[in-house]
């Protein structure tokens, strides 16, 4: 046996005790949290409206079964509107992803705007929004989401192309949101991110997905178990008992992959892929994506409610169920009481009539009833009337629902029973909704900053020597920026504290502002810009380019203040002189003082508006 050939066995050994472990690792950490799998399977059969369900005492989730075949089962769902509400205020008060300056040094107000700048490019092309919401909905629903942000090599414009003739593109960032089913980590009882060594992502892919990532042929299978089987919408997240048509993917395999913080042995950390018995692949962590630059895991972890010593939180649908339970009962132990009261109970004497056919027709109106001669006459059995415990435990359990969700009716269904009528209350009784989910907002204001740490680590290694984005700038047009990794210090950022402001509540402030004149002039009015910048945050910018050209002035400035940093430019003898050296003027002090050539260019082009305009 040769050197090499002996090398290549204990090589062959080594991957296949490496995938053994990988997969054991897997199946050790799923076996550990199967109980609070079945809690979130619970939970999204509530908010679906399968209600009648419960994990029975071996783990496993059933249905329950009627005592009697005449109980009334129906569903009267109260935690999914409760959940849409509790969406709906958490879309509002979503935090910006502003980045302020470290200092007031020109080269940190630089870097900042920067930073904005490739935050809200990548906003806008990877919907940020989308995937927030999306892993809202599963932080809510289930109590944890996650968001994984990597660098997808395939992604980008095309630069080039390889030997083989595929086009080589320059990569860019992507965030993805997942659900609590596919992140695996190595304790349940880590209350931090930051104290997880390693986390497993697992989640289910077709076979070729595996050959066009990786390059491997690998045989696959039909995999039905749920969260890695695609459940339909209109299975809904029922499990199917067995023997049923379960929902499956055909043809597919479960892709591991293992992510291990650095440690003395790994420096850079560890990162190994697995699927089926093969090793995909084997190194270090990719990304260095920690505030200093070092090798961190790629996650970031959003919570409901986050528990003490546990890494997974809880959400308000784990305690809404138990009230949802008890109201089923009430309203349909209600509703079989007034079935009683209309339909009614008859008492015949046997063998006085045909029950029977008493049974299967009923009473129907016309319906004559003969009975034997010398017997006791057919007769409804008193049933009283409806006991008003009914209608107690019902307002008690409404009442309930409202302290346990931490949504009030006035969030919930727009009802306002305490009869406040000014704005100030009404806004009052709004905010405290918003104060009961502090916990909640929190958690998805430090998620979303975290990513956008993330994201800016991640063009900071990969962005390379020159690169152009895309965002949307004033006035809705498209504008193009260009940096390089040099110019992102992602250590020195710091997010801007607050939530993005909804579109009424700019135009309340607008509008507040004007009427304390605190837009106006030293002589009370308004002037050619002020006005057109307020009109176009009001949405009502049209209206006024039907009046005007001032605000296409003011972008032909803007377009010159551009060319000015590169060479000199001539004013037009058609220029709004006063709008023009206003935006040059706001260009020389943002900036363009502190370089001597751009100063020198801005101020030959104030003289030529001079010149051809005349002074003011």
């Amino acid at each position: 046996m040769t050197k090499n050939t002996l090398q290549e066995r204990m090589e062959e050994r080594r991957v296949k005790a490496l995938v053994a472990d990988v997969r054991a690792d897997f199946e050790e950490r799923r076996a550990a949290r199967r109980s609070l799998e079945r809690g979130w399977e619970l939970n999204m059969n509530f908010v679906s409206g399968n209600q009648f369900c419960d994990i029975n005492p071996a783990g496993e989730l059933e249905e329950e079964a009627a005592n009697f075949f005449w109980q009334s089962r129906r569903c009267f769902n109260h935690i999914a509107p409760t959940l849409d509400t509790r969406l709906a205020r958490l879309a509002k008060v979503r935090p910006s992803l502003e980045v302020r300056a470290f200092s007031d040094a020109e080269d940190d107000m630089k870097t900042a705007r920067l930073c904005s700048n490739i935050l809200r490019s990548v906003r806008n092309r990877i919907d940020l929004d989308g995937i927030i919401s999306h892993a809202t909905l599963w932080s809510e629903t289930c109590g944890t989401a996650f968001y994984k942000i990597v660098w997808n090599y395939e992604d980008g414009k095309v630069i080039g192309a390889d030997a083989a003739g595929h086009a080589v593109r320059e990569g860019d960032v992507n965030v993805v949101a997942l659900s609590p089913f596919e992140v695996y980590p190595d304790s349940l009882t880590a209350e931090r991110m930051e104290e997880v060594n390693s986390i497993i992502h697992a989640k289910a892919v077709p076979v070729s997905y595996i050959r066009d990532k990786f390059g491997v042929e690998i045989a696959g299978s039909t995999i039905s178990d749920f969260p890695f089987a695609p459940y339909s919408a209109a299975s809904g997240w029922k499990r199917p008992a067995d023997g049923a048509d379960k929902p499956a993917l055909a043809d597919a395999v479960i892709l591991i992959e293992r992510y291990s913080r650095p440690d003395g042995e790994h420096p850079d950390g560890r990162l190994e892929i697995v699927a089926a018995d093969k090793l995909l692949y084997e190194g270090s962590l990719p990304y260095r994506n920690g505030d200093r630059g070092e090798r961190v895991l790629p996650f970031v972890r959003q919570t409901c409610i986050a528990l003490a010593g546990s890494f997974f939180g809880t959400s308000v649908v784990d305690r809404m169920i138990p009230l949802q339970r008890a109201y089923n009962a009430v309203r349909n132990r209600k509703h079989e009481f007034l079935n009683r009261l209309s339909t009614g109970v008859m008492t015949v004497e046997d063998g006085s009539v045909d029950a029977e056919e008493l049974a299967q027709d009923g009473l129907y109106p016309g319906k004559v009833i003969v009975y034997r001669r010398g017997s006791e006459k057919p007769g409804f059995l008193d049933s009283g009337s409806i006991p008003a415990e009914f209608e107690k435990e019902e307002e008690r359990l409404s009442g309930e629902f409202i302290l346990v969700s931490g949504m009030s009716e006035i969030s919930r269904n727009s009802a306002n029973p305490t009869h406040v009528t000014s704005a100030t209350g009404l806004q009052l009784l709004i905010d405290q909704d918003t104060n009961r989910m502090q916990m909640s907002v929190e958690s998805v204001e430090r998620a979303v900053r975290e990513t956008g740490k993330q994201i800016l680590h991640l063009y900071k290694q990969f962005a390379g020597a020159r690169r152009v984005l895309r965002m949307t700038g004033t006035g809705g047009d498209a504008e193009l920026f260009a940096f390089s990794q040099s110019d992102i210090s992602a250590d020195d950022v710091q997010f801007e504290p607050g939530y993005e402001r909804t579109a009424e509540q700019k135009k309340e402030d607008i509008l507040t502002l004007l009427s304390l004149g605190l837009l106006q002039d030293e002589e009370g009015k308004l002037s050619d810009d002020t006005r057109n910048r307020v009109l176009e945050a009001i949405g009502f910018g049209s209206f006024e380019n039907a009046r005007d050209i001032s605000h296409l002035h003011l972008k032909k400035a803007e377009r010159e203040n551009l060319l000015l940093a590169q060479e000199d430019v001539e004013a037009d003898e058609y220029d709004d002189h006063a709008l023009h050296r206003t935006e040059h003027v706001r260009a020389l002090l943002s900036g363009g003082e502190k370089d001597e050539a751009v100063r020198a260019r801005i101020l030959r082009h104030l003289a030529s508006h001079r010149e051809k305009g005349g002074s003011v």
